[in-house]
């Protein structure tokens, strides 16, 4: 059994994304997994500030939701992240929410595994490249982990279009093959 965190950064409830998270968490749970999904709806994730106080004292001076997010982020075996594709990459809350983990980079970690789950409404095979390249960014500074798989449903746009599509299946096969 592996305790997997997924963590859905659209801020719309019932959102494209968000319905791919819960296909996944689905997946995972069926699978025999401890699974917990974070949602960033009405979370306060603020912009980091830069001071590197985080590097010394391995949690973030503001006192916002995010450290909260990184402890169930660093006892993980498996992270997986949807966002919605907001101009080709991946959405604000999730670049900020990144950002401000950077007091997970000193500190030993347990994930292995990350996951991407992408929706847009442009539906070309290039649309979610610069989300991975972004993620990779960031998975890059773990050398323990990898990015395990993607998945990405293009061609949907308002709340609850994707709806039907054999993409959240997928979504669920993901988490279930864990």
């Amino acid at each position: 059994m592996k305790k997997v965190t997924v963590i859905s950064t659209s801020l719309r409830h019932g959102s494209n994304s968000d319905m791919l998270a819960d296909q996944f968490v689905a997946g995972a749970k069926a699978a025999g997994h401890e699974v917990e999904k974070i949602s960033l709806v009405g979370k306060n994730i603020q912009f980091c500030k830069g001071c590197l106080a985080c590097q010394k004292l391995g949690r973030c001076v503001i006192n916002d939701d995010v450290n909260d997010i990184m402890a169930k982020v660093l006892k993980a075996d498996v992270v997986a992240w949807a966002t919605p594709i907001y101009y080709y990459e991946m959405s604000g809350q999730m670049k900020t929410l990144i950002d401000r983990m950077n007091a997970m980079y000193p500190q030993d970690y347990q994930f292995r595994d990350i996951y991407l789950m992408t929706t847009a409404a442009e539906d070309e095979e290039h649309t979610p490249k610069r989300a991975e390249a972004g993620l990779m960014g960031w998975i890059d500074c773990y050398p323990k982990s990898r990015l395990a798989g993607v998945l990405f449903c293009g061609g949907v746009n308002r709340s609850g279009e994707i709806e039907g599509i054999p993409k959240l299946q997928e979504a669920f096969e993901l988490g279930n093959k864990i």
